[in-house]
């Protein structure tokens, strides 16, 4: 008679072993997919992180500019103050010589009393004649002294009219390097970010605010704008003149520029100086409002309410500008980017 014997189970514990590393697995498999799959960069977002970047670029780039104009102002009157106190002192020293000889002069008459002096001489008229010589004398050195005392405490004050330039140079060459350093850390991470998507979508990220291609931008013939006439017709022509030009950030011509640098070489064709920040140039000549209708060749468009970008109107709704790092000085829609206020140099 055949025996049944029912089959053999698998033990709990194999089971519980089993179904681990079945679990263990699965886990691995993922993560080993995560990592050999990275998701890619999503354009749009590059994009939006890429303008954020060159934006707070360009904020530091005229913080910088500002230092900068700050630190040269500084360093030149720092220059001037010294050449000042080194005149002062030759000045002082000419004054302490003068006084030493008067004194030796009054050492070698003596210092006897001249009532005294006039009893004794047989001369009485040459003693007279040599009194008189004594008090000219004296009052030389009472005006020497005087002046000498005068000339000190304008050294003095010279000196410490230096110390406190010095001192404020020293404080904007910090905030100088600080600016410089948020500007390239801010332009190697855009860079990073960049790198990351392909290089179409690289190239749609760059473009220009107004649409156009960076560097495919067709040029605007100045011939087909409105006239504009004095300072403003000079201005406008010199910064045509630099379509094409690379933006380098902190540079004000002649061959690259950035958005303040280049309205500020553009004006100086025409003789006028103009502050080198967009914020300063916020602030001169005057007051044409928001509305780019009323604005005139010339007329400076600042743009987002931190003032850190400025255009040049050039009429037909249009405005020339530097726009931001990899890109050139072109043309754009005046109302391309909100506009903060209009200047009338």
């Amino acid at each position: 008679m055949a025996s049944h014997r029912r089959p053999k189970q698998a033990s709990r514990a194999r089971t519980y072993v089993l179904t681990g590393a079945a679990a263990t697995a699965v886990a691995l498999s993922a993560q080993v997919s995560a990592h050999a799959a990275p998701a890619q960069p999503n354009k749009n977002e590059v994009k939006a992180q890429v303008d954020k970047l060159l934006e707070e670029q360009e904020q530091a780039a005229e913080k910088y500019n500002g230092a900068k104009e700050k630190a040269d102002q500084l360093r030149k009157q720092a220059d001037q103050l010294q050449d000042q106190i080194a005149r002062g002192q030759e000045q002082l020293n000419e004054l302490s010589t003068g006084l030493a000889a008067v004194a030796g002069d009054q050492y070698r008459q003596g210092g006897i009393d001249p009532s005294v002096r006039l009893m004794l001489s047989s001369d009485p008229d040459r003693y007279l004649s040599q009194a008189s010589s004594f008090d000219q004398a004296a009052s030389t050195q009472a005006e020497t002294l005087k002046a000498l005392d005068e000339q000190q405490r304008r050294l003095n004050q010279q000196k410490q009219e230096a110390s406190a330039v010095l001192a404020d140079l020293d404080g904007q060459t910090r905030a100088l390097d600080d600016a410089k350093g948020t500007v390239q850390s801010k332009l190697q991470e855009a860079q990073r970010l960049l790198a990351t998507v392909s290089a179409a979508d690289r190239a749609e990220i760059v473009r220009g605010t107004d649409g156009s291609a960076s560097r495919s931008a067709s040029r605007v013939d100045p011939t087909t704008l409105p006239p504009a006439t004095g300072a403003a017709k000079v201005a406008v022509e010199a910064a045509l003149s630099k379509q094409g030009a690379d933006y380098i950030w902190g540079a004000s011509g002649p061959s690259t520029f950035d958005c303040s640098g280049l309205m500020v070489w553009a004006y100086a064709k025409a003789g006028v100086s103009l502050p080198r920040t967009s914020q300063e140039q916020a602030t001169v000549g005057t007051n044409v409002g928001t509305d780019w209708h009323n604005a005139q060749p010339g007329d400076l468009v600042i743009y987002k309410s931190d003032r850190s970008h400025v255009a040049m109107y050039i009429g037909n709704g249009q405005v020339v500008h530097a726009p931001k790092a990899g890109d050139v000085v072109k043309v754009m829609k005046v109302d391309a980017i909100s506009i903060n206020v209009i200047r009338r140099v």
